[in-house]
């Protein structure tokens, strides 16, 4: 359960102030013996690097997100100045992996950015980090302002908390009706959907994991859908699309293209101990994105469309996943 606003605020920003203190003095002795000790791939050193950074650069967004908040200004202007915020970090951040992970993206026909079409984009869910390397490309590669559909847990960042709660997302708790609240939300954020805005969506609703999988297939079993479950096990490396939020935007953002995002790379990085023995990166990470005009997106049967979309996602992954040496 995710403690009230209040308490985060106390609590929580504190705590990251502290910490980034702590790893800032600890970070430099740390990173010098990472580099003396370690040979070859100096892994220590590689996540010393990213995680100072990455706290470092979250104390100043708080400190930016503290003197926006008295700015004022009409409620458009303060939501770009959020965007390019979130811009800034994600960019820095993405600069930081690169370089420190030995990060290489390889990406499939690109999302157009010359349309001013709002899009709904739907991603499948693998591996640590996807998410903001989706987002870092929509706002600073494609110059989308993106509205996302996030697990409530991530308000525990404090800057995820106090930035992005102050921006057109959705945030979804695990315990909460897929056709319930969240639907109904994700439908308004769709419907408010204009110019270079975007709505993204992880229908498979986590991460793709074995286990998960077979989980996912239980329950449509148990629930009745005995077909959706058959295309489920059809699908070995996604897990089966939920439509209700999904559905939800289609039906309310009628002007919207769709994206579809697969990607592949580090579907096998599963547990701490899977990415610590697979840093620095020696596979790139392999993106393809497809863009379907609202004018040929059915009217009817959406989720057998979706479930399409997802075997098309599955067969892409299977012929462009990294072999593993």
């Amino acid at each position: 359960m995710i403690p009230p606003r209040f308490v985060r605020r106390v609590a929580l920003i504190p705590l990251l102030v502290v910490v980034t203190a702590v790893a800032v003095v600890v970070g430099a002795p740390l990173l010098l013996l990472g580099l003396v000790v370690s040979r070859g791939r100096r892994r220590v050193a590689r996540v010393t690097v990213i995680a100072v950074s990455w706290l470092a650069m979250e104390c100043v967004v708080l400190c930016a997100a503290l003197a926006l908040w008295p700015a004022g200004g009409d409620p458009e202007t303060a939501r770009e100045r959020h965007y390019a915020l979130c811009g800034w970090f994600l960019g820095r951040m993405y600069g930081v992996a690169t370089r420190a992970l030995g990060l290489v993206i390889e990406i499939q026909e690109p999302l157009n950015a010359s349309s001013d079409r709002p899009v709904i984009v739907l991603s499948r869910h693998a591996g640590p980090g996807d998410s903001f390397l989706i987002v870092h490309f929509l706002l600073n590669v494609y110059g989308r302002r993106p509205r996302i559909v996030m697990k409530a847990a991530l308000r525990l960042d404090p800057a995820v908390d106090v930035v992005l709660g102050r921006l057109p997302n959705v945030f979804v708790t695990g315990r909460e009706e897929p056709g319930g609240r969240v639907a109904a939300e994700i439908g308004r954020q769709a419907a408010a959907l204009a110019g270079r805005d975007a709505l993204l969506i992880f229908p498979e609703g986590g991460n793709f994991t074995p286990r998960r999988r077979v989980r996912a297939i239980r329950s449509l079993r148990r629930r009745g859908r005995r077909a959706a479950a058959e295309r489920a096990r059809g699908m070995t490396n996604v897990l089966p699309p939920r439509g209700a939020g999904t559905l939800a935007a289609l039906a309310a953002a009628p002007h919207a293209d769709v994206v579809f995002v697969a990607h592949t790379g580090a579907d096998d990085l599963l547990s701490p101990r899977d990415i610590w023995r697979n840093i620095p990166m020696e596979q790139p990470l392999r993106a393809r994105w497809w863009r379907i005009p609202h004018e040929e997106i059915p009217e009817e049967d959406r989720e057998r469309w979706l479930y399409d979309w997802w075997e098309t996602i599955d067969a892409w992954i299977a012929e462009n996943r990294p072999e593993q040496g």
